[in-house]
Protein backbone atom coordinates (compact mmCIF):
# COMPACT_ATOMS: atom_id res chain seq x y z
CA UNK A 1 0.00 0.00 0.00
CA UNK A 2 1.64 3.51 -0.58
CA UNK A 3 2.00 5.92 1.99
CA UNK A 4 -0.04 8.80 2.05
CA UNK A 5 2.13 11.89 2.78
CA UNK A 6 -0.30 14.86 4.26
CA UNK A 7 0.50 18.14 2.48
CA UNK A 8 2.45 20.98 4.91
CA UNK A 9 0.64 24.68 5.48
CA UNK A 10 0.40 26.66 2.15
CA UNK A 11 3.41 29.71 2.53
CA UNK A 12 0.68 31.68 0.67
CA UNK A 13 -2.13 33.40 2.15
CA UNK A 14 -5.71 33.34 0.55
CA UNK A 15 -6.19 36.04 -2.23
CA UNK A 16 -9.74 37.47 -2.09
CA UNK A 17 -11.18 34.51 -0.26
CA UNK A 18 -9.67 31.88 -2.72
CA UNK A 19 -6.78 29.15 -1.57
CA UNK A 20 -3.96 29.13 -3.73
CA UNK A 21 -3.81 26.24 -6.04
CA UNK A 22 -1.22 23.04 -4.32
CA UNK A 23 0.22 20.54 -6.70
CA UNK A 24 2.61 17.42 -5.74
CA UNK A 25 5.44 16.71 -8.08
CA UNK A 26 4.78 13.32 -8.91
CA UNK A 27 7.47 10.72 -7.13
CA UNK A 28 8.49 9.30 -10.63
CA UNK A 29 8.74 12.19 -12.41
CA UNK A 30 11.89 13.23 -14.60
CA UNK A 31 11.28 16.38 -16.12
CA UNK A 32 14.59 18.82 -15.50
CA UNK A 33 13.09 21.78 -13.91
CA UNK A 34 9.63 23.18 -12.03
CA UNK A 35 8.97 24.93 -15.33
CA UNK A 36 9.20 21.84 -17.59
CA UNK A 37 6.76 19.69 -15.51
CA UNK A 38 4.42 22.36 -15.12
CA UNK A 39 3.95 23.16 -19.11
CA UNK A 40 3.43 19.57 -19.76
CA UNK A 41 0.80 19.82 -16.84
CA UNK A 42 -0.72 22.66 -17.50
CA UNK A 43 -0.84 23.02 -21.05
CA UNK A 44 -3.82 25.34 -21.14
CA UNK A 45 -1.29 28.48 -19.10
CA UNK A 46 0.54 30.27 -21.89
CA UNK A 47 4.54 30.23 -21.88
CA UNK A 48 4.69 33.55 -21.48
CA UNK A 49 2.60 33.49 -18.34
CA UNK A 50 4.46 30.06 -16.84
CA UNK A 51 7.77 32.33 -17.21
CA UNK A 52 6.77 35.56 -16.17
CA UNK A 53 4.61 34.26 -12.69
CA UNK A 54 8.35 32.66 -12.08
CA UNK A 55 10.31 35.13 -12.62
CA UNK A 56 8.30 37.32 -10.47
CA UNK A 57 8.29 34.87 -7.67
CA UNK A 58 5.05 33.95 -7.60
CA UNK A 59 4.89 30.26 -7.34
CA UNK A 60 6.02 28.59 -4.01
CA UNK A 61 7.64 25.62 -2.70
CA UNK A 62 7.83 24.79 0.86
CA UNK A 63 11.65 26.55 1.15
CA UNK A 64 10.25 29.70 -0.50
CA UNK A 65 9.53 31.30 -4.18
CA UNK A 66 10.89 29.22 -7.01
CA UNK A 67 13.46 30.77 -9.66
CA UNK A 68 12.76 29.65 -13.37
CA UNK A 69 15.34 27.16 -13.57
CA UNK A 70 14.40 25.60 -10.25
CA UNK A 71 15.14 22.16 -10.71
CA UNK A 72 12.27 19.06 -10.14
CA UNK A 73 12.70 17.75 -6.78
CA UNK A 74 10.13 14.46 -7.01
CA UNK A 75 7.48 14.77 -4.07
CA UNK A 76 7.90 18.21 -3.56
CA UNK A 77 5.06 20.31 -2.84
CA UNK A 78 4.30 23.57 -4.81
CA UNK A 79 1.83 26.20 -4.31
CA UNK A 80 0.21 29.38 -6.69
CA UNK A 81 -2.15 31.48 -7.41
CA UNK A 82 -4.23 30.90 -10.54
CA UNK A 83 -5.16 33.94 -12.81
CA UNK A 84 -9.00 34.23 -12.14
CA UNK A 85 -11.15 35.73 -14.92
CA UNK A 86 -13.26 38.80 -14.58
CA UNK A 87 -16.52 38.35 -12.85
CA UNK A 88 -19.49 40.33 -12.90
CA UNK A 89 -19.89 41.59 -9.40
CA UNK A 90 -23.63 40.78 -7.38
CA UNK A 91 -24.70 43.75 -6.69
CA UNK A 92 -26.34 42.60 -3.09
CA UNK A 93 -24.87 42.33 0.23
CA UNK A 94 -24.70 39.49 2.56
CA UNK A 95 -26.29 39.94 5.92
CA UNK A 96 -24.68 38.71 9.43
CA UNK A 97 -27.61 37.15 11.29
CA UNK A 98 -24.83 35.06 13.98
CA UNK A 99 -21.46 34.87 14.74
CA UNK A 100 -20.00 33.05 17.08
CA UNK A 101 -15.97 30.95 17.74
CA UNK A 102 -18.13 28.24 15.88
CA UNK A 103 -20.20 29.49 13.99
CA UNK A 104 -21.75 31.60 11.21
CA UNK A 105 -25.24 32.17 9.77
CA UNK A 106 -25.92 34.70 6.81
CA UNK A 107 -28.98 36.06 4.76
CA UNK A 108 -27.73 35.18 1.42
CA UNK A 109 -29.24 36.90 -1.92
CA UNK A 110 -30.26 35.65 -5.20
CA UNK A 111 -27.86 35.40 -7.68
CA UNK A 112 -24.61 34.91 -5.06
CA UNK A 113 -23.07 31.25 -5.15
CA UNK A 114 -22.64 30.17 -1.68
CA UNK A 115 -19.14 28.21 -2.88
CA UNK A 116 -16.96 28.57 -5.14
CA UNK A 117 -17.79 26.59 -8.94
CA UNK A 118 -17.40 27.08 -12.67
CA UNK A 119 -17.10 30.70 -13.85
CA UNK A 120 -18.17 31.95 -9.72
CA UNK A 121 -15.18 32.53 -7.91
CA UNK A 122 -14.70 34.91 -5.68
CA UNK A 123 -18.45 36.32 -6.11
CA UNK A 124 -19.33 33.96 -3.89
CA UNK A 125 -20.92 34.05 -0.35
CA UNK A 126 -17.55 32.16 1.02
CA UNK A 127 -15.15 33.76 -0.52
CA UNK A 128 -16.48 37.00 0.27
CA UNK A 129 -16.62 36.13 3.77
CA UNK A 130 -13.68 34.97 4.15
CA UNK A 131 -11.67 37.86 2.91
CA UNK A 132 -14.12 40.73 3.95
CA UNK A 133 -14.13 39.01 7.96
CA UNK A 134 -10.70 37.80 7.69
CA UNK A 135 -11.98 34.07 7.90
CA UNK A 136 -9.34 31.96 6.08
CA UNK A 137 -10.99 28.95 7.43
CA UNK A 138 -14.48 29.03 6.94
CA UNK A 139 -16.21 26.76 5.19
CA UNK A 140 -20.10 26.03 4.56
CA UNK A 141 -22.03 23.45 6.59
CA UNK A 142 -24.49 22.76 3.47
CA UNK A 143 -25.59 24.31 0.27
CA UNK A 144 -28.02 27.04 -0.74
CA UNK A 145 -28.41 27.24 -4.47
CA UNK A 146 -27.10 30.60 -6.10
CA UNK A 147 -30.15 31.39 -6.86
CA UNK A 148 -31.92 30.70 -3.94
CA UNK A 149 -31.72 33.78 -0.88
CA UNK A 150 -31.90 33.29 2.69
CA UNK A 151 -30.50 31.40 5.63
CA UNK A 152 -27.02 29.48 4.77
CA UNK A 153 -24.55 28.49 7.90
CA UNK A 154 -21.11 28.42 8.04
CA UNK A 155 -18.40 26.62 10.29
CA UNK A 156 -15.64 28.96 11.50
CA UNK A 157 -12.92 26.52 12.22
CA UNK A 158 -12.17 23.04 10.23
CA UNK A 159 -12.34 21.12 13.84
CA UNK A 160 -15.98 22.04 13.66
CA UNK A 161 -16.93 21.18 10.27
CA UNK A 162 -17.73 17.79 10.16
CA UNK A 163 -19.98 18.08 13.11
CA UNK A 164 -22.33 20.37 11.55
CA UNK A 165 -21.93 18.95 8.33
CA UNK A 166 -23.27 15.11 9.97
CA UNK A 167 -26.82 17.75 10.67
CA UNK A 168 -27.50 18.34 7.23
CA UNK A 169 -26.53 14.56 6.29
CA UNK A 170 -28.26 12.95 8.98
CA UNK A 171 -31.45 15.12 8.40
CA UNK A 172 -31.38 16.46 11.49
CA UNK A 173 -31.92 20.02 10.45
CA UNK A 174 -35.15 21.37 10.43
CA UNK A 175 -35.67 23.96 7.24
CA UNK A 176 -38.11 25.79 5.84
CA UNK A 177 -38.67 27.78 3.09
CA UNK A 178 -41.02 30.58 1.17
CA UNK A 179 -41.71 30.51 -2.48
CA UNK A 180 -44.15 32.77 -4.67
CA UNK A 181 -45.74 30.59 -7.45
CA UNK A 182 -49.15 30.73 -9.16
CA UNK A 183 -52.37 29.96 -7.37
CA UNK A 184 -54.60 27.25 -8.12
CA UNK A 185 -57.86 26.80 -6.30
CA UNK A 186 -58.53 22.89 -7.33
CA UNK A 187 -54.90 22.19 -6.02
CA UNK A 188 -55.69 20.45 -2.86
CA UNK A 189 -52.94 21.97 0.00
CA UNK A 190 -51.36 20.70 1.89
CA UNK A 191 -50.01 17.78 0.07
CA UNK A 192 -46.38 16.28 0.51
CA UNK A 193 -44.70 14.97 -2.76
CA UNK A 194 -42.52 12.09 -2.55
CA UNK A 195 -39.99 11.07 -5.92
CA UNK A 196 -37.14 9.62 -7.44
CA UNK A 197 -35.22 12.69 -8.60
CA UNK A 198 -31.59 12.02 -11.06
CA UNK A 199 -29.23 15.57 -11.35
CA UNK A 200 -26.51 14.37 -13.90
CA UNK A 201 -23.23 16.26 -13.64
CA UNK A 202 -23.23 18.47 -16.13
CA UNK A 203 -26.72 19.04 -17.23
CA UNK A 204 -28.75 21.82 -15.56
CA UNK A 205 -31.76 20.22 -14.79
CA UNK A 206 -32.68 17.35 -12.73
CA UNK A 207 -35.33 14.86 -13.84
CA UNK A 208 -37.95 12.52 -11.58
CA UNK A 209 -37.94 8.77 -12.19
CA UNK A 210 -41.36 7.16 -11.92
CA UNK A 211 -40.86 3.39 -11.61
CA UNK A 212 -38.07 4.17 -8.76
CA UNK A 213 -37.97 4.49 -5.04
CA UNK A 214 -38.31 7.25 -4.00
CA UNK A 215 -35.57 9.61 -2.48
CA UNK A 216 -36.95 13.15 -2.32
CA UNK A 217 -39.43 14.07 -0.26
CA UNK A 218 -41.08 17.73 0.05
CA UNK A 219 -44.15 19.05 2.23
CA UNK A 220 -46.32 21.84 0.69
CA UNK A 221 -48.19 24.75 2.36
CA UNK A 222 -50.25 27.44 1.15
CA UNK A 223 -49.66 30.26 2.96
CA UNK A 224 -52.18 32.70 1.67
CA UNK A 225 -53.02 33.88 -2.02
CA UNK A 226 -53.85 37.25 -4.04
CA UNK A 227 -54.86 37.91 -7.52
CA UNK A 228 -53.95 34.64 -8.96
CA UNK A 229 -50.33 33.89 -7.00
CA UNK A 230 -49.31 32.05 -4.17
CA UNK A 231 -47.10 32.42 -0.90
CA UNK A 232 -46.16 28.97 -0.09
CA UNK A 233 -44.35 27.14 2.50
CA UNK A 234 -42.12 24.64 1.90
CA UNK A 235 -40.82 21.87 4.02
CA UNK A 236 -38.00 19.41 2.53
CA UNK A 237 -37.26 16.50 4.76
CA UNK A 238 -34.79 15.63 2.27
CA UNK A 239 -31.91 18.01 0.10
CA UNK A 240 -31.68 16.85 -3.13
CA UNK A 241 -30.27 19.21 -5.69
CA UNK A 242 -33.82 21.06 -7.06
CA UNK A 243 -36.08 19.17 -4.97
CA UNK A 244 -38.31 22.15 -4.40
CA UNK A 245 -38.41 23.75 -7.37
CA UNK A 246 -38.85 20.67 -9.46
CA UNK A 247 -41.87 19.53 -6.75
CA UNK A 248 -43.66 22.81 -7.36
CA UNK A 249 -43.24 22.59 -10.79
CA UNK A 250 -44.83 18.65 -11.09
CA UNK A 251 -47.94 20.35 -9.27
CA UNK A 252 -48.44 22.54 -11.64
CA UNK A 253 -47.03 25.60 -10.07
CA UNK A 254 -43.43 26.69 -10.64
CA UNK A 255 -41.86 29.35 -8.79
CA UNK A 256 -42.18 32.45 -10.08
CA UNK A 257 -38.28 33.74 -12.02
CA UNK A 258 -37.25 29.64 -12.23
CA UNK A 259 -35.53 30.03 -15.48
CA UNK A 260 -35.15 25.93 -15.68
CA UNK A 261 -38.48 24.66 -14.37
CA UNK A 262 -40.93 23.54 -15.86
CA UNK A 263 -38.25 24.92 -19.52
CA UNK A 264 -34.88 25.85 -19.34
CA UNK A 265 -34.56 29.09 -20.51
CA UNK A 266 -31.11 31.14 -22.34
CA UNK A 267 -29.20 32.10 -19.89
CA UNK A 268 -29.52 35.99 -19.53
CA UNK A 269 -27.02 38.66 -19.49
CA UNK A 270 -24.46 38.65 -16.52
CA UNK A 271 -25.48 41.40 -14.90
CA UNK A 272 -29.13 40.87 -15.15
CA UNK A 273 -30.37 40.34 -12.00
CA UNK A 274 -34.15 41.91 -12.99
CA UNK A 275 -35.78 38.52 -11.95
CA UNK A 276 -34.57 36.49 -9.21
CA UNK A 277 -35.79 33.34 -8.50
CA UNK A 278 -38.60 33.60 -5.95
CA UNK A 279 -37.38 31.00 -3.35
CA UNK A 280 -36.36 31.69 0.01
CA UNK A 281 -34.33 29.66 2.73
CA UNK A 282 -36.75 31.10 5.53
CA UNK A 283 -35.27 29.27 8.80
CA UNK A 284 -33.16 27.44 9.93
CA UNK A 285 -33.22 25.08 13.42
CA UNK A 286 -31.43 22.34 15.25
CA UNK A 287 -29.63 21.23 18.45
CA UNK A 288 -26.17 22.80 18.70
CA UNK A 289 -24.22 19.20 18.53
CA UNK A 290 -21.18 20.94 20.26
CA UNK A 291 -23.32 23.29 23.16
CA UNK A 292 -26.62 21.26 23.14
CA UNK A 293 -28.20 24.43 23.12
CA UNK A 294 -31.69 25.03 20.77
CA UNK A 295 -31.25 27.13 18.05
CA UNK A 296 -33.31 28.91 15.30
CA UNK A 297 -32.51 31.18 12.58
CA UNK A 298 -35.15 33.19 10.62
CA UNK A 299 -34.36 35.32 7.54
CA UNK A 300 -35.23 38.78 7.38
CA UNK A 301 -35.92 39.09 3.36
CA UNK A 302 -38.67 38.90 1.63
CA UNK A 303 -39.44 38.10 -2.26
CA UNK A 304 -40.16 40.91 -3.93
CA UNK A 305 -42.82 39.36 -6.18
CA UNK A 306 -45.18 39.25 -3.17
CA UNK A 307 -45.42 42.42 -1.70
CA UNK A 308 -45.08 43.90 -4.85
CA UNK A 309 -48.52 42.05 -5.80
CA UNK A 310 -51.12 44.16 -4.83
CA UNK A 311 -54.66 42.80 -6.38
CA UNK A 312 -56.79 41.86 -4.52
Amino acid sequence: MRRRHSAPPSPLPQRLGIDPVRLRLPLDGAWPTVRAYLAERLPTVPASHLDAILAGGEIHGEDGPLGPDAPYRPGAWLWFHRELAPETPVPFALEVLHRDERLLVVDKPHFLATTPRGSHVTETALARLRHELDLPELSPAHRLDRLTAGLALFVVQPRHRGVYQGLFADRLVHKEYQAVAPYRPELALPTTVRSHIVKERGIIAAYELTDAEPNAESRIELLEHRGGLGRYRLLPATGRTHQLRLHMSGLGVPILGDPVYPVVLPDPAPDDFSDPLQLLASVLAFTDPVSGEELRFTTRRTLAAWPAHDSP
